[in-house]
Protein backbone atom coordinates (compact mmCIF):
# COMPACT_ATOMS: atom_id res chain seq x y z
CA UNK A 1 0.00 0.00 0.00
CA UNK A 2 1.61 3.29 -1.06
CA UNK A 3 1.15 6.73 0.47
CA UNK A 4 -0.61 8.99 -2.03
CA UNK A 5 -0.86 12.75 -1.86
CA UNK A 6 -4.19 12.84 -3.68
CA UNK A 7 -7.17 11.38 -1.83
CA UNK A 8 -9.32 8.72 -3.54
CA UNK A 9 -12.32 9.85 -5.56
CA UNK A 10 -14.79 7.67 -3.67
CA UNK A 11 -16.20 9.61 -0.67
CA UNK A 12 -16.07 6.46 1.46
CA UNK A 13 -12.42 5.82 0.59
CA UNK A 14 -11.61 9.50 0.96
CA UNK A 15 -12.99 9.43 4.50
CA UNK A 16 -11.01 6.28 5.20
CA UNK A 17 -7.70 8.01 4.50
CA UNK A 18 -8.47 11.62 5.43
CA UNK A 19 -7.67 11.23 9.12
CA UNK A 20 -4.10 10.42 8.24
CA UNK A 21 -3.64 14.03 7.20
CA UNK A 22 -5.77 15.75 9.83
CA UNK A 23 -6.15 13.82 13.08
CA UNK A 24 -3.66 13.66 15.96
CA UNK A 25 -3.42 10.52 18.07
CA UNK A 26 -5.84 10.53 21.00
CA UNK A 27 -5.62 9.19 24.54
CA UNK A 28 -1.81 9.05 24.88
CA UNK A 29 -0.21 8.86 28.30
CA UNK A 30 3.11 10.39 27.20
CA UNK A 31 5.17 11.05 24.12
CA UNK A 32 7.40 8.37 22.65
CA UNK A 33 11.19 8.79 23.07
CA UNK A 34 13.43 10.08 20.32
CA UNK A 35 13.44 7.26 17.71
CA UNK A 36 17.19 7.79 17.19
CA UNK A 37 17.84 6.67 20.77
CA UNK A 38 16.08 3.30 20.68
CA UNK A 39 17.83 0.05 19.82
CA UNK A 40 17.40 -1.80 16.53
CA UNK A 41 15.70 -5.20 16.67
CA UNK A 42 17.98 -8.23 16.39
CA UNK A 43 17.01 -10.35 13.41
CA UNK A 44 17.10 -14.10 14.07
CA UNK A 45 15.72 -15.50 10.82
CA UNK A 46 14.86 -14.14 7.38
CA UNK A 47 13.05 -16.75 5.31
CA UNK A 48 11.29 -16.87 1.93
CA UNK A 49 7.53 -16.50 2.07
CA UNK A 50 5.58 -19.46 0.64
CA UNK A 51 3.62 -16.95 -1.46
CA UNK A 52 4.27 -13.42 -2.78
CA UNK A 53 3.26 -10.30 -0.86
CA UNK A 54 2.99 -11.75 2.66
CA UNK A 55 0.77 -9.34 4.61
CA UNK A 56 -0.85 -10.89 7.69
CA UNK A 57 0.60 -13.18 10.38
CA UNK A 58 -0.62 -15.11 13.42
CA UNK A 59 0.82 -17.89 15.59
CA UNK A 60 -1.57 -20.58 16.85
CA UNK A 61 0.78 -22.20 19.36
CA UNK A 62 2.26 -24.65 16.84
CA UNK A 63 2.22 -23.07 13.41
CA UNK A 64 2.72 -19.67 11.90
CA UNK A 65 -0.12 -18.55 9.63
CA UNK A 66 0.48 -16.08 6.82
CA UNK A 67 -1.98 -14.32 4.53
CA UNK A 68 -0.89 -13.20 1.05
CA UNK A 69 -2.52 -10.21 -0.65
CA UNK A 70 -1.15 -11.48 -3.97
CA UNK A 71 -2.88 -14.88 -3.91
CA UNK A 72 -5.71 -14.04 -1.44
CA UNK A 73 -4.94 -17.23 0.47
CA UNK A 74 -3.89 -18.22 4.00
CA UNK A 75 -0.95 -20.57 4.56
CA UNK A 76 0.06 -22.50 7.69
CA UNK A 77 3.82 -22.87 8.10
CA UNK A 78 5.79 -25.23 10.34
CA UNK A 79 8.36 -22.82 11.85
CA UNK A 80 10.87 -25.65 12.43
CA UNK A 81 10.94 -27.08 8.89
CA UNK A 82 9.59 -24.00 7.09
CA UNK A 83 7.16 -26.19 5.17
CA UNK A 84 3.73 -24.85 4.23
CA UNK A 85 1.30 -27.50 5.50
CA UNK A 86 -2.15 -26.15 4.69
CA UNK A 87 -3.66 -23.33 2.70
CA UNK A 88 -7.12 -21.88 2.29
CA UNK A 89 -8.72 -19.29 -0.03
CA UNK A 90 -9.87 -16.03 1.54
CA UNK A 91 -12.90 -13.99 0.37
CA UNK A 92 -10.64 -10.99 -0.24
CA UNK A 93 -7.20 -9.65 0.54
CA UNK A 94 -6.18 -10.87 4.03
CA UNK A 95 -4.84 -7.64 5.53
CA UNK A 96 -4.56 -8.87 9.11
CA UNK A 97 -5.42 -11.80 11.38
CA UNK A 98 -5.27 -13.15 14.91
CA UNK A 99 -5.99 -16.34 16.79
CA UNK A 100 -9.22 -16.55 18.80
CA UNK A 101 -9.28 -19.88 20.63
CA UNK A 102 -9.25 -22.61 17.97
CA UNK A 103 -10.33 -20.14 15.28
CA UNK A 104 -9.02 -17.04 13.57
CA UNK A 105 -10.39 -13.62 12.84
CA UNK A 106 -9.17 -12.16 9.56
CA UNK A 107 -9.50 -8.63 8.19
CA UNK A 108 -10.34 -8.94 4.50
CA UNK A 109 -10.52 -6.28 1.81
CA UNK A 110 -13.26 -7.20 -0.64
CA UNK A 111 -14.50 -5.87 -3.95
CA UNK A 112 -13.27 -3.03 -6.13
CA UNK A 113 -13.34 -0.57 -3.20
CA UNK A 114 -11.43 -2.90 -0.85
CA UNK A 115 -14.36 -2.91 1.62
CA UNK A 116 -13.12 -4.13 4.99
CA UNK A 117 -14.69 -7.01 6.91
CA UNK A 118 -13.66 -9.04 9.94
CA UNK A 119 -14.18 -12.66 8.91
CA UNK A 120 -14.30 -15.84 10.98
CA UNK A 121 -11.94 -18.59 9.79
CA UNK A 122 -11.81 -22.16 11.09
CA UNK A 123 -8.78 -24.22 10.00
CA UNK A 124 -9.89 -27.21 7.98
CA UNK A 125 -13.37 -25.73 7.47
CA UNK A 126 -12.70 -22.39 5.82
CA UNK A 127 -14.37 -19.00 6.25
CA UNK A 128 -17.78 -18.76 7.90
CA UNK A 129 -20.38 -16.00 7.59
CA UNK A 130 -21.51 -16.60 11.17
CA UNK A 131 -19.41 -14.42 13.45
CA UNK A 132 -18.27 -12.10 10.65
CA UNK A 133 -19.06 -8.37 10.45
CA UNK A 134 -18.14 -5.17 8.57
CA UNK A 135 -15.17 -3.29 10.00
CA UNK A 136 -16.15 -0.05 11.81
CA UNK A 137 -15.89 2.97 9.49
CA UNK A 138 -15.13 0.50 6.67
CA UNK A 139 -11.44 0.60 7.64
CA UNK A 140 -8.91 -1.38 9.65
CA UNK A 141 -6.09 -3.80 8.96
CA UNK A 142 -4.40 -5.50 11.94
CA UNK A 143 -5.95 -7.58 14.73
CA UNK A 144 -5.10 -8.92 18.17
CA UNK A 145 -7.03 -10.73 20.92
CA UNK A 146 -6.54 -10.43 24.68
CA UNK A 147 -8.51 -13.56 25.59
CA UNK A 148 -11.77 -11.66 25.99
CA UNK A 149 -11.92 -8.88 23.42
CA UNK A 150 -10.91 -8.46 19.79
CA UNK A 151 -8.86 -5.38 18.88
CA UNK A 152 -8.76 -3.85 15.41
CA UNK A 153 -6.21 -1.20 14.44
CA UNK A 154 -6.77 1.65 12.01
CA UNK A 155 -3.44 2.61 10.45
CA UNK A 156 -4.08 6.15 9.31
CA UNK A 157 -6.44 7.03 12.16
CA UNK A 158 -3.66 5.96 14.57
CA UNK A 159 -5.90 4.07 16.94
CA UNK A 160 -6.85 0.63 18.23
CA UNK A 161 -10.53 -0.22 18.60
CA UNK A 162 -11.77 -2.76 21.15
CA UNK A 163 -14.74 -4.58 19.58
CA UNK A 164 -17.60 -6.71 20.82
CA UNK A 165 -18.63 -9.90 19.02
CA UNK A 166 -20.80 -7.94 16.57
CA UNK A 167 -18.17 -5.34 15.73
CA UNK A 168 -19.44 -2.63 18.06
CA UNK A 169 -16.72 -0.31 19.35
CA UNK A 170 -16.27 -0.69 23.11
CA UNK A 171 -12.97 1.15 23.52
CA UNK A 172 -10.70 3.47 21.54
CA UNK A 173 -6.95 3.69 22.19
CA UNK A 174 -4.88 6.38 20.47
CA UNK A 175 -1.26 5.74 19.49
CA UNK A 176 1.45 8.14 18.25
CA UNK A 177 2.08 6.55 14.83
CA UNK A 178 0.35 4.72 12.01
CA UNK A 179 -0.15 1.02 12.80
CA UNK A 180 0.92 -1.74 10.41
CA UNK A 181 1.27 -4.68 12.80
CA UNK A 182 -0.31 -5.70 16.10
CA UNK A 183 0.10 -8.39 18.78
CA UNK A 184 -1.07 -8.71 22.37
CA UNK A 185 1.60 -10.06 24.73
CA UNK A 186 1.44 -10.34 28.54
CA UNK A 187 -1.19 -7.66 28.99
CA UNK A 188 0.22 -5.09 26.58
CA UNK A 189 -0.03 -4.27 22.89
CA UNK A 190 3.03 -4.50 20.70
CA UNK A 191 2.72 -2.67 17.40
CA UNK A 192 4.66 -2.20 14.20
CA UNK A 193 4.37 1.53 13.55
CA UNK A 194 5.53 4.23 11.16
CA UNK A 195 4.97 7.92 10.50
CA UNK A 196 5.66 7.66 6.78
CA UNK A 197 5.79 4.32 4.99
CA UNK A 198 8.00 5.80 2.26
CA UNK A 199 10.91 6.73 4.57
CA UNK A 200 11.76 3.30 5.98
CA UNK A 201 11.38 4.47 9.59
CA UNK A 202 9.50 1.73 11.44
CA UNK A 203 9.31 1.00 15.16
CA UNK A 204 8.24 -1.66 17.60
CA UNK A 205 5.90 0.32 19.83
CA UNK A 206 4.57 -0.95 23.16
CA UNK A 207 1.23 0.32 24.46
CA UNK A 208 0.10 -0.34 28.01
CA UNK A 209 -3.64 0.35 28.09
CA UNK A 210 -4.41 -1.27 31.44
CA UNK A 211 -4.74 2.05 33.22
CA UNK A 212 -7.14 4.91 32.64
CA UNK A 213 -4.61 6.63 30.38
CA UNK A 214 -2.72 4.42 27.88
CA UNK A 215 1.08 4.75 27.87
CA UNK A 216 2.89 4.36 24.56
CA UNK A 217 6.63 3.87 24.05
CA UNK A 218 8.83 3.11 21.04
CA UNK A 219 11.15 0.36 22.32
CA UNK A 220 13.04 -0.61 19.15
CA UNK A 221 13.62 0.35 15.55
CA UNK A 222 12.68 -2.10 12.78
CA UNK A 223 15.08 -1.66 9.83
CA UNK A 224 12.69 -2.71 7.09
CA UNK A 225 9.17 -1.89 5.88
CA UNK A 226 7.41 -4.36 8.17
CA UNK A 227 3.84 -5.61 7.88
CA UNK A 228 2.03 -7.57 10.63
CA UNK A 229 3.29 -8.82 13.98
CA UNK A 230 3.02 -12.21 15.68
CA UNK A 231 4.62 -13.58 18.86
CA UNK A 232 5.44 -17.27 19.33
CA UNK A 233 6.24 -17.10 23.03
CA UNK A 234 9.91 -16.27 22.51
CA UNK A 235 10.33 -14.14 19.40
CA UNK A 236 8.40 -11.79 17.19
CA UNK A 237 7.60 -12.41 13.53
CA UNK A 238 6.85 -9.86 10.83
CA UNK A 239 6.70 -9.67 7.04
CA UNK A 240 9.09 -7.82 4.77
CA UNK A 241 6.33 -7.78 2.20
CA UNK A 242 8.11 -6.12 -0.70
CA UNK A 243 10.99 -8.62 -0.42
CA UNK A 244 8.59 -11.62 -0.15
CA UNK A 245 10.24 -12.60 3.13
CA UNK A 246 9.14 -13.43 6.68
CA UNK A 247 11.42 -12.22 9.46
CA UNK A 248 11.83 -13.37 13.07
CA UNK A 249 13.45 -11.01 15.56
CA UNK A 250 14.30 -11.18 19.25
CA UNK A 251 12.08 -9.63 21.85
CA UNK A 252 13.90 -6.43 22.87
CA UNK A 253 15.41 -6.29 26.35
CA UNK A 254 13.34 -3.18 27.10
CA UNK A 255 10.09 -5.14 26.72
Amino acid sequence: MRCLVALPRSPRLRDRFADRLTSPARGLGRSSPNPALVETVTELLRLPSPAPKPQSLAFDGTRLWMGSIETNRLYSIDPHTWMARDEAPAPGKPWGMTVVGDEFRVVTGEGADDDRFVRRFIPGHGFKNDGSFPAPDDTGSQLSYDGERLYLSQWYNQKILGLDERGGVQREIGVPHGICGQAFVEGRFYLVTTDDEETGDYWLTRVDARGATPVSEDIARIPFAARALAFDGERFWSNHREADQIVAFARPNAS
